[in-house]
């Protein structure tokens, strides 16, 4: 997908990763951290790191193609270099999430979940969330400063 409408998808689409991997990630702490939250917001983070799982790949190949349309610039090139890691990002905040909802369901369920595993899965989560706050701020902001910082910037 190149284009939504005449606009660059791209466009469109990061804004869907910048709300939705911020998102994710404040609620996934949420889950872990506090026990009446995850029994009320688990599945739905586990449905909106799926979605930001699948959007961010999507998002990244339509960045390629309009990097592509607007030629070579260094902050481009940073901005492309960076967001070509966000996938691994969302993808172990996924992962984390999927062994919390697992976790989650086995106590509901009345199964034992050993303390270490729950301290394990806590400490990943809140990882994953952490790692994925800080490089959706490093992705956006290359790109801010990419599309806006010489109209921004005095002259």
């Amino acid at each position: 997908m190149s284009t939504v409408d005449g606009l660059p998808a791209h466009i469109l689409l990061n804004h869907l990763v910048v709300v939705l991997g911020p998102l994710t990630a404040i609620l996934a702490i949420i889950c872990a951290l506090w026990p009446a939250a995850r029994r009320q917001l688990v599945w739905l983070t586990l449905a909106l790191a799926v979605i930001t799982l699948v959007v961010t790949p999507l998002t990244a190949d339509s960045g390629e193609w309009l990097a592509g349309k607007l030629g070579q610039a260094p902050a481009i090139d940073k901005h492309a270099d960076l967001g070509e890691t966000m996938s691994y990002f969302v993808a172990a905040l996924a992962a984390a999430v999927v062994a919390l909802a697992v976790a989650h369901r086995r106590r509901v369920r009345g199964l034992a979940v050993k303390p270490v595993v729950h301290l394990v899965i806590t400490l990943l989560v809140v990882a994953a969330a952490a790692a994925t706050l800080v490089q959706t701020y490093r992705v956006g902001d290359s790109g801010a400063r990419a599309a806006w910082g010489s109209v921004a910037s005095p002259r």
